[in-house]
């Protein structure tokens, strides 16, 4: 909301300005007749901009206390929420370095830990997998059209419950990871694909992705997709088309607070994006 209210004036500004600037070079042309009026409409236009730029002054200070009051506020309602709860971030393409330190600052009231993060390789490595899983009946991965859906899911949900599958594929599977997996309380999604892949590459990708996030979703642990308010590509469709709970604003304290009650088990897309649902979800009661 402050947000929003502070681009408003800020847009306002701009306009008084682009305005004074057109009718003072017209009045230039105009001759001496219309220097009375040039006058007045300086005044009239100097005591616009000064009467907005207090506006925006003012909305600049409730900001600055409604941030002050949730960044107070954020930790009591979150605290020991997750405690001794284990999850993980699994980003699909890449991980933008900012994200891991907002999911860390939602989680450090919460007594939830971060114990694994893993970065899969994009576009699919489907060669190198094929290799790794030449002794196993996905080995077809070259030439069965639906073994890539079929290892997706068995990742998702190894990656979650545990298993030698995710550590068979590593290497060609993730291009980082850190921590460990398996005995998860819940799974942050992170999907932040790169541009240059061709048709081909993206559509086994695109399979890769949908198989990870079934499996994911089967094991019935609570997974929500995270993105930031200024991203400028969103992957919220992509979450909500794969049944988890979504989050398009985790740098904002709102954000946070919906990701920890998505970790709770609160379903829906939340956030201040277009794609949002609402804002928050309903918090929980203890117990619940």
């Amino acid at each position: 909301m402050g947000y929003s209210a502070r681009y408003h004036a800020t847009s306002l500004i701009a306009v008084f300005i682009a305005l004074a600037v057109g009718i003072l070079v017209g009045a230039e042309f105009g001759g001496d007749a219309l220097t009375n009026t040039r006058r007045d409409l300086e005044h009239s236009l100097v005591g616009n901009l000064q009467d907005e730029r207090s506006r925006v002054e003012d909305l600049n200070a409730d900001l600055n206390r409604s941030d002050e009051f949730a960044e107070r506020v954020y930790p009591v309602l979150v605290r020991d929420r997750l405690a001794e709860k284990r999850f993980a971030i699994l980003a699909l393409g890449n991980l933008p370095s900012d994200i891991t330190g907002e999911v860390e600052d939602a989680l450090a009231p919460t007594g939830g830990r971060l114990v694994g993060v893993g970065v899969v390789r994009e576009p699919a490595d489907v060669n190198g997998l094929a290799e790794d899983l030449s002794q196993t009946r996905l080995a077809d991965l070259r030439t069965n059209p639906d073994a890539l859906t079929e290892l997706g899911t068995g990742l998702g949900r190894q990656l979650v419950v545990g298993g030698s599958l995710p550590d068979v594929g590593r290497g060609h599977l993730f291009s980082r990871t850190s921590g460990t997996f398996g005995g998860l309380d819940g799974v942050i999604v992170v999907r932040d694909q790169p541009e240059e892949m061709g048709p081909a590459q993206r559509e086994k990708t695109n399979q890769l992705e949908t198989g990870l996030m079934n499996g994911i979703v089967k094991t019935k642990v609570p997974a929500v997709g995270v993105e930031t308010s200024t991203d400028d590509s969103s992957s919220i469709s992509f979450f909500q088309s794969s049944d988890l709970a979504s989050v398009d604003d985790v740098d904002l304290t709102e954000g946070k607070l919906a990701m920890v009650f998505a970790m709770l088990g609160a379903d829906g897309s939340f956030g201040v994006k277009g794609s949002a649902d609402q804002l928050l979800p309903d918090l929980l009661t203890e117990g619940e």
